[in-house]
């Protein structure tokens, strides 16, 4: 029998019913009424049990909060609450079951910055707490990053990494990137609705506002994606801070993989590491999101190689057999490499196109276009297949004389610019900037796009429109 108010039920060996003769005695046993004998009884947690819960109960624990962030509860943050905690609960129970294998990175990396902790749930509106996360336009990782936003934090993508995967690494580059945010508005809201639509976005929503300067009051002129994303985040900090009150408890306890850092700078195949340490290679794999195989290049900027707790101290004490070992492995993993295409690194004097796939586009087809090939390609762009889709945005990396050619007759720019509301605008591509903006619209400079945007500095977001004329 369920006591649903308390959402627990209590079995008694193979019993399945509720026995008449039966009652509970004060020690949690059951006592039978004929024979007096006492059967001790387990309680069974019932899982599935929803909580009734009212909007003044969810404002009063909302109000005994203490957050360094704004959140005043209201009907659009209550019903993302009641999403969260009764349509979606799966989802939550996910969500509290990776939390602690990232929530600690994510509060040392706010405190070192001086930022308010409750940041970190922005990462489960982003993610999901999915380091390989990828966006239907290509951000990726646990904060989402798209390829030119990433290049500006120092995250770079080749063929055998994609530093946005990285839970350190973009970590401090969302940190970097939302302190800079918040220093140009002044407002953590508005600062994480300028992380999700850009600060043109933003700053168009306050000049149509009357030049109001709160989330809330510059609302409903913000995209709609944007008028769901902050809702949706602080529902999130409700949540995850009060799971009991819902019944959000994991019927599994989830355990954080505890890790060590190894350096390791020569080349490496992780498989040849399993083979001789005793590591196992999903393990490996899952503290390292960031490698795209199992190959990993010498020359990387990260040096480090995250290894499991369990078998760090095996691996130290066998260091120098172990590295004698792979050595051998190494130079066969060169040889190996020496005979597939060499990858060309964008240089300091390559310029970036982007390009939008159409209906037909292959990837070889573009790469004809572009007088590139399909494995730079898929290089730049951190494609794993030759599958692409349309609409989907892809980089090219090519040098002064080809780009300018290309950006001349460039028919992806025509397609960017539209007129809304009376004004030209321009949509802002992954590895945009306002000098390249400037060089595909012929006659409009870096001051005009800043003047007619309200842009104090040169960042700009994918996905943001800019006032061109």
């Amino acid at each position: 029998m369920k006591f649903l108010k308390f959402g627990i039920a209590i079995m008694v060996g193979s019993v399945c019913g509720w026995c008449p003769q039966s009652s509970f005695s004060q020690h949690g046993s059951l006592m039978d009424a004929e024979s007096g004998d006492t059967t001790y009884v387990e309680p069974f947690h019932d899982f599935e049990y929803i909580p009734d819960f009212t909007y003044a109960e969810v404002e009063k624990r909302i109000k005994q909060m203490e957050t360094d962030m704004p959140f005043e509860l209201n009907e659009t943050i209550y019903s993302f609450i009641d999403y969260f905690v009764v349509r979606n609960r799966s989802y939550t129970k996910l969500m509290l079951a990776r939390r602690d294998q990232y929530f600690p990175l994510f509060e040392e990396a706010l405190a070192n910055h001086d930022m308010p902790e409750d940041i970190k749930f922005l990462a489960i509106v982003e993610s999901g707490l999915n380091p390989k996360a990828r966006s239907r336009v290509g951000a990726m990782g646990l904060w989402q990053f798209m390829p030119g936003t990433g290049r500006e934090y120092q995250l770079y993508v080749n063929q055998h990494m994609d530093d946005r995967m990285d839970p350190e690494m973009s970590t401090e580059a969302a940190m970097r990137f939302l302190k800079n945010l918040y220093r140009r508005f002044g407002d953590w809201e508005l600062a994480l609705a300028a992380y999700n639509c850009g600060p043109g976005n933003v700053n168009k929503a306050i000049r149509r506002s009357g030049g109001k300067k709160n989330f809330w009051e510059i609302y409903r002129f913000l995209p709609r994606e944007t008028r769901s994303y902050i809702p949706q985040f602080q529902a999130i900090m409700y949540v995850l801070r009060h799971p009991e009150y819902h019944n959000l408890i994991l019927e599994d306890p989830a355990y954080p993989m505890n890790y060590e850092k190894i350096a390791w700078e020569a080349e490496l195949d992780l498989q040849h590491l399993v083979d001789v340490a005793d590591i196992c290679l999903e393990d490996l794999q899952m503290l390292n999101p960031a490698l795209l195989s199992t190959k990993v290049p010498g020359n990387r900027k990260n040096k480090e190689i995250r290894i499991p707790s369990y078998n760090f101290d095996y691996l130290v004490e066998n260091q120098h057999w172990i590295r004698d070992s792979l050595k051998v492995q190494t130079e066969r993993l060169l040889a190996e490499a020496a005979t597939v295409e060499k990858v060309e690194e964008p240089s300091i004097t390559t310029q970036t196109l982007t390009y939008r796939v159409k209906s037909g586009d292959v990837l070889g087809k573009i790469a004809q276009q572009f007088n590139v090939s399909v494995t730079n390609l898929k290089a730049w762009n951190g494609l794993s297949s030759n599958v692409i889709r349309v609409g989907q945005v892809l980089q090219v990396h090519q040098n002064e004389a080809n780009f300018n050619r290309n950006i001349a007759s460039s028919e992806s720019t025509k397609q960017l610019v539209e007129k809304e509301n009376g004004d030209k605008t321009y949509t802002v591509q992954p590895g945009d900037s306002l000098w390249l903006i400037s060089r595909k619209l012929e006659g409009v400079s870096i001051e005009q796009l800043k003047r007619l945007n309200n842009l104090n500095n040169n960042q700009i977001k994918p996905g943001q429109k800019l006032i061109i004329g």
